[in-house]
């Protein structure tokens, strides 16, 4: 970076007056230093070292400037490169970009007094005039100056966050694949999650195959409910709930901020303690979004599905589940099976009272009682038994063609 053109006379005295600072520049630096850390505390929360960094900084910074204003830097020399460093280091050590500017502002202004300083006490003020005609040129410098360090922070800041998102998706298909199950690796996790080990721990599943974004800025929709990380797979998307201590009270708090920004179908997981768990709780919430219908938009959680979430867990034995329990049934004409099924759902959805289900299907309660004969006929089920009645209200929820892409068909997303 090579300092404008100045008239003759300015550039005299920013020489003199630089190269006279040059030579206070330790003491320079001790105060720069002072100045920043009585103003800044982040330096200390952070950890930063005040004699092995942030003061050898404020010197190398000053000494390149007094240098650079001075005229004295040698050809071919980056201006900048001290600069650029800084910016890059302080943004790996998370100092905050404003912190990092005010800091180098002071520098600039540090300078700037002295050099007045030195032109009344050693030159009775015969450099003030041109070091006002100066005065627009150096600090058009030290902005552009700025600017430079403000690139190389935000460039090695996003270098960071993508290797962050990179170590977080590795770490997070780890956890999916059921390598949390491994000490070393669910502590590794716990880390770059900055979540306790034995932290409770909520999955969401939002399949994409048939919407592809269901849940628009989903950390937006929980922002006042807990943290949460988010993960996009290949045909689903994979969110990982904080919610603190109390996961279950949370619970319909997230199920509640999901709902207002979905756009399709959301599974939603129990509480698993600690990251080495992750694959359950993913697997969970994939079988609770399982049983929603295709084509359907809404946040359901495995705990209220459960019935259908086993069935969903076994499919091969849908179909047999089926014909064991509902057996001649389901080989009557359409209308005539559809009618009868409806009556049975009808009947075990009251408990098994004729009259309560006549009310609802609109018809005689002897009419209820007769079809309730056949279809105990054609099952060989008997209502009246625990047994049967679990076995044919399963069957009421297994889909009749399991081959289709209705519930607990075809949704299951690829790693």
């Amino acid at each position: 970076m090579a300092a404008p053109p100045r008239p003759t006379d300015a550039a005299e005295t920013l020489t003199v007056l630089c190269r006279a600072l040059r030579a206070e520049v330790e003491d320079l630096a001790d105060v720069l230093t002072a100045r920043i850390v009585e103003r800044e505390d982040v330096y200390a929360e952070l950890g930063v070292p005040v004699d092995d960094d942030l003061r050898p900084t404020c010197r190398a910074s000053l000494d390149r400037l007094l240098t650079l204003l001075a005229g004295d830097l040698p050809p071919g020399v980056d201006a900048a490169a001290r600069t650029v460093d800084t910016g890059r280091r302080r943004a790996r050590q998370g100092v905050p970009l404003e912190v990092v500017l005010r800091a180098y502002r002071q520098c600039g202004r540090l300078v700037w007094e002295r050099m007045r300083d030195v032109s009344r006490a050693r030159f009775d003020g015969g450099h003030d005039a041109a070091l006002l005609v100066a005065a627009d040129d150096v600090w058009g410098m030290l902005d552009a100056s700025s600017d430079r360090l403000v690139d190389a922070y935000r460039q090695e800041e996003a270098r960071l966050r993508g290797n962050e998102l990179g170590r977080r998706w590795a770490v997070l298909e780890g956890l999916l694949a059921g390598r949390g199950h491994d000490p070393v690796v669910a502590r590794d996790a716990a880390r770059l999650l900055d979540v306790p080990q034995d932290a409770e721990l909520i999955c969401v599943v939002a399949p994409t195959d048939e919407v592809d974004d269901p849940l628009p800025a989903p950390a937006e929709a929980l922002a006042a409910v807990a943290p949460s990380y988010w993960h996009a797979r290949s045909a689903e998307i994979v969110g990982v709930i904080v919610p603190g201590d109390d996961a279950a009270a949370a619970l319909p708090r997230v199920v509640e901020g999901l709902t207002r920004h979905t756009a399709g179908p959301i599974g939603v997981s129990p509480p698993v303690r600690g990251p080495g768990r992750l694959d359950v709780a993913h697997r969970w919430a994939r079988l609770a979004v399982g049983t929603l219908p295709a084509g359907s938009t809404g946040v359901v959680t495995l705990d209220e599905r459960l019935p259908e979430a086993l069935l969903a867990g076994t499919p091969d034995l849908v179909p047999r589940l089926r014909r064991v329990a509902l057996r001649d049934l389901l080989d009557l004409p359409d209308r005539d099976r559809d009618t009868l099924l409806v009556t049975l759902r009808a009947v075990l959805d009251a408990d098994g009272s004729p009259s309560r289900a006549a009310a609802v299907l609109y018809c005689h309660r002897n009419t209820v009682m007769y079809r309730l004969g056949r279809i105990e006929s054609l099952t060989g089920r008997r209502l009246a038994d625990a047994r049967d009645r679990l076995l044919l209200g399963l069957a009421l929820l297994a889909p009749a063609d399991h081959s289709s892409n209705h519930q607990f068909g075809g949704r299951e997303p690829s790693p």
